[in-house]
């Protein structure tokens, strides 16, 4: 390498590191007396004396659901009793500080050596530099060319592979089918309907539809099948049809076929809603059906496509598994391997009541025979995924920021919309 490479790489990467710096002191401000710091975490793992001879890679992941936790927890304890050499923790943190405590960590210089992310959220952190590009170590993988173009995609950044696709997931409708029966009302298909079902459905302490709206991602997450049911597009939020969601759920909130307090629950509040019938319907994902059949064995439940307003819509989710981009990518990498391999996929994706990623996956019975996954494969049709885009989690905030004033009628939903779209303008033009 001659010198002038030399002292530009050198400069470069100096230029990356004030970039991570100044991003991250940005989301720290304000937020670090509000982070729990290693108090937040709970690890899978008490027993580190058995460690000491082995290289050990740290995991953070921010499933909430206790059995979601206990499949990641067999899956790094079969790795780790078939082999010598790496020995995998994981760590709980939850999802509204998950992204404070990535940031925090970039500039701390205090990270995991994995991180189970969101998927849309990948590709912003790949540009900070958070995650290790393994486009040339996994060239040669041929199990790659399983994956669904779209889950990929989701890993990916300028051409170059920052992870590996988890799962993919999309949102439907619940409805409680003795609830709908008892007030004799047919399973709703489209919005018109919706709002006369959840209207019929509310009262004596329980509310037609439930759906998860906080100030975070979830929020976002939640409202996309809404707003691109109308045609509306996530760049031009400020438009009639964009409005147009906004209002439908304010009035839902309005009339009291929604809870006022949607603005404060998770998709994991909202089945609880569901599971103790305090709401008939909710928009929730398959991840949640795990936890309904074992907990709820009585309740009688069932799914359909997300009522449409001009079209049927749904918006794709799931995670990542990202590579921290630090000294310990090889025997992250090697964990990975093992993790995604198409049998031990296929032992554990469908506990999780995600879609699998890969192909070789998706044909296998437990999905092409549920009745009940059919539906979310047929609703996978209409998921649109959220960017990637660099800069996603920034306009994340704006939407869910505006879907917040919106429910709590501080504003009305063509100020709130007008508002998100100005934010979203300045973000694109930075």
């Amino acid at each position: 390498m001659l010198r002038s490479d030399l002292f530009k790489e050198r400069e470069e990467n100096l230029m990356k590191k004030v970039i991570v710096l100044l991003i991250a002191s940005i989301l720290v401000i304000g937020l670090l007396s509000g982070c729990g710091g290693n108090e937040t975490k709970n690890s899978t793992t008490d027993d580190d004396s058995n460690m000491s001879n082995k290289a050990k890679v740290t995991l953070w992941y921010y499933w909430e659901n206790k059995d979601h936790q206990e499949i990641l927890a067999s899956i790094i304890k079969d790795f780790n009793d078939s082999q010598k050499k790496i020995e995998v923790a994981a760590e709980y943190v939850p999802f509204t500080d998950f992204k404070k405590q990535l940031s925090i960590g970039v500039a701390a210089n205090k990270l995991p050596d994995i991180a189970i992310i969101d998927n849309p959220d990948h590709a912003a952190y790949a540009r900070m530099g958070l995650f290790a590009d393994i486009t040339d170590k996994i060239k040669d993988w041929p199990d790659k060319d399983q994956y669904f173009e779209g889950p990929w995609k989701s890993c990916t950044l300028d051409g170059k592979v920052y992870g590996i696709p988890f799962g993919s997931n999309c949102l439907a409708l619940f409805y409680n089918e003795d609830m709908l029966t008892k007030a004799n009302v047919e399973v709703p298909t489209t919005w018109d309907e919706l709002k006369v079902a959840a209207k019929k459905l509310t009262g004596d302490g329980v509310t037609g539809i439930a759906i998860s709206a906080p100030k975070n991602e979830e929020g976002t997450f939640q409202f996309m099948p809404w707003l691109l049911s109308t045609g509306a597009e996530i760049d031009k939020i400020n438009s009639p049809e964009a409005i147009k969601a906004f209002d439908y759920l304010a009035g839902l909130v309005e009339d009291g076929s929604m809870s006022k307090e949607v603005i404060n629950w998770t998709q994991g509040d909202v089945l609880k809603q569901f599971q103790a019938s305090k709401t008939a319907m909710m928009i929730n994902g398959p991840w949640q059906i795990p936890t309904l059949k074992e907990d709820s064995p009585d309740l009688k439940w069932n799914v359909s496509l997300a009522p449409k307003d001009k079209e049927y819509a749904s918006v794709l989710g799931g995670e990542n598994w990202g590579v921290i981009n630090g000294d310990k990518v090889d025997e992250s990498l090697e964990f990975l391997m093992y993790a995604v391999s198409s049998h031990k996929v296929k032992e554990y994706i469908g506990k999780f009541g995600y879609l699998p990623s890969r192909r070789d996956v998706a044909i296998d019975k437990q999905f092409t025979d549920d009745p009940i996954m059919k539906v979310f494969t047929e609703e996978m049709q209409y998921a649109r995924p959220r960017g990637p885009h660099p800069k996603w989690p920034e306009v994340s905030n704006a939407i869910s920021t505006a879907l917040q004033e919106t429910l709590t009628l501080t504003k009305s939903p063509e100020e709130a919309a007008k508002k998100c779209q100005e934010k979203i303008d300045k973000i694109e033009n930075e």
